[in-house]
């Protein structure tokens, strides 16, 4: 067992069970805090690091509503769980083109992982770094970005049994950690994420800008349970390693986007990453970074668009949603 889960293993044995989310978060804590689980040799690999385009685009997409917004003077750029900071890389790359918005941004990271802080670092060295959002400076305007954040974020668990909903545990049966009790059906909520959405919401309200939420999930409600772990890319159980695998579970989007609206801001309708990317231009983009090379890696940067894009890979099962200042403009990429 993982030092993790001897920890966790002598408390339920001591105290009880303990709650699902509490377990996740654990897990998550751990996970993170000495690590870098990313790209082909780590756990999984998220759309910054399967292209340069993703980054790009949502650079572009930022400039584009400063641009309409009013070109406020300064905005913090801020991202949440920024990985080795490959996005924020791309973005300010492309955020050069329109060199008054690069000249107005100030670059902000939320992340507690010394390890991947380091990497950030080398990607970024201009960045500001924070172990939450509240310490990010108030008083201008946000862009936030959320790519694969709010899916670590715990979930808990309430399980059917006899037709009666109770709440879902990790306990002790022998020396194994278990869910229990068991039952005909599972149903997840996550009041984490409900109130870091109202909480983002409610800095974007008071302080103008726009949050821009990429994740894998669904528009809720809906029974199952999500709870997944990986490792070295392949599916593993939730329960064999804490703290050892990536830990995560499916985003209701629809529980973000009233938890923004409560907290006063205006919600885009959600959209499937696939046709977001291409509204916004990633095929010509492709197309224009193909130029000149060899047909492999022309071939290479197709691939890479056909799998952040296509319903069968990227493209449905990620979503997009982003809450706004009610007096700014309506965001691109959410049109008909």
């Amino acid at each position: 067992m993982t030092p993790l889960g001897r920890r966790l293993a002598a408390e339920i044995s001591e105290h009880g069970p303990i709650s699902v989310d509490r377990y996740m978060a654990e897990c998550v804590a751990a996970y993170y805090a000495g690590r870098d689980p990313f790209g082909r040799d780590g756990d999984f690999t998220t759309a910054p690091e399967i292209s340069q385009m993703f980054g790009e685009i949502i650079g572009l997409w930022t400039a584009d509503l400063w641009d309409r917004a009013g070109r406020p003077q300064r905005v913090n750029l801020v991202e949440l769980g920024p990985g080795r900071g490959t996005l924020m890389a791309d973005l300010l790359r492309a955020a050069r083109a329109l060199p008054a918005f690069a000249e107005a941004i100030r670059v902000h990271f939320v992340e507690t992982s010394p390890t991947l802080r380091a990497a950030q670092a080398e990607r970024v060295p201009g960045a500001t770094w924070h172990d939450d959002l509240g310490a990010v400076p108030r008083g201008v305007p946000l862009f936030v970005v959320a790519n694969e954040f709010f899916d670590a974020l715990p979930v808990r668990q309430e399980v059917r049994v006899d037709g009666e909903w109770r709440e879902r545990q990790v306990g002790l049966v022998g020396d194994t950690l278990t869910f229990m009790p068991a039952g005909d059906a599972i149903r997840e909520t996550s009041p984490a994420r409900a109130d870091y959405a109202a909480t983002l919401a409610a800095r974007i309200a008071a302080d103008g800008g726009a949050a821009l939420v990429v994740d894998y999930g669904y528009e809720g409600p809906a029974e199952g349970d999500s709870l997944q772990a990986l490792a070295a890319h392949a599916a593993a159980a939730p329960l064999a390693a804490p703290g050892e695998h990536d830990l995560t579970a499916h985003v209701d989007f629809a529980a973000l986007a009233e938890a923004a609206r409560g907290a006063g801001t205006r919600v885009s309708p959600l959209a499937l990453q696939g046709p977001f990317l291409l509204a916004l231009g990633i095929a010509a983009r492709a197309e224009r970074l193909s130029h000149g090379l060899d047909p492999e890696a022309r071939h290479a940067i197709a691939g890479a668009m056909r799998r952040l894009t296509l319903p069968q890979a990227m493209g449905s099962l990620f979503k997009v949603l982003v809450f706004t200042h009610k007096d700014w403009p309506e965001p691109a990429g959410f049109g008909a």
